[in-house]
C-alpha cells in the first residue's frame, strides 16, 4: 500500500502543470532597424536626405520594462553617409531613453542622445507596431531629434525608423 501512495504522490508531481500565460516583469526586448533622416532644419540650411547625399542608420537596442506601461532603453546606431561615390561611417549615437506604453500599439520614447561627431540633444519617438507575432513584432517609428553642440547651429530633424523586435 505504501508502494502504491508513493507512485501516486511521484506520478502527480511529474504531470505537466498548465499556467496561465502571463507576463512578468522586469521584461526584457531587444530590436533591430534601419532609420532614415528625412530632412534636417537649422538656423543656415533645410537639407534633405537622398538629394545630394544619403544617411542610413542602423539602430539596435535593449528594452528593460519595469512595467506593462513604463520601461528602460539603450539603442545603439551606427550612421553611414554615402557620398560622392563613395560611403563611411560618419557617427555612432548612444540613445538612452524612457519608454511610456500609450496603449492600441503605440509607445513614446524619450531619449536622451550623444553623438560620436561631438553633437547631443534629445530625441522624442513615436512607435507603432503593426504586426505582433508571437515572438517577434515589426514596428514603424518617427523620431525627431534635437542636436546642439560642436559649434554648429542647433538642428531638428524629421526621420522615419522600422524594423523587428524580439
Amino acid at each position: 500500500m505504501i508502494e502504491f501512495r508513493f507512485f501516486f504522490i511521484f506520478s502527480f508531481l511529474l504531470l505537466p502543470v498548465s499556467a496561465f500565460s502571463q507576463n512578468t516583469y522586469p521584461k526584457i526586448t531587444g530590436y533591430a532597424g534601419i532609420v532614415h533622416p528625412i530632412v534636417t532644419f537649422s538656423e543656415y540650411e533645410t537639407a534633405t536626405n537622398f538629394k545630394d547625399y544619403y544617411v542610413v542608420g542602423m539602430p539596435v537596442g535593449i528594452n528593460i520594462w519595469k512595467s506593462p506601461k513604463v520601461g528602460f532603453s539603450m539603442e545603439f546606431v551606427p550612421h553611414i553617409k554615402a557620398e560622392n561615390g563613395t560611403s563611411r561611417m560618419n557617427n555612432f549615437l548612444f540613445h538612452p531613453g524612457v519608454l511610456i506604453a500609450l496603449g492600441k500599439g503605440y509607445t513614446f520614447a524619450g531619449r536622451a542622445a550623444f553623438e560620436t561627431s561631438g553633437r547631443y540633444g534629445i530625441t522624442p519617438v513615436l512607435n507603432k507596431t503593426v504586426i505582433k507575432n508571437k515572438n517577434s513584432s515589426y514596428y514603424i517609428a518617427i523620431p525627431l531629434p534635437v542636436r546642439l553642440g560642436n559649434d554648429k547651429p542647433t538642428s531638428f530633424t524629421i526621420g522615419f525608423q522600422f524594423g523587428i523586435a524580439f
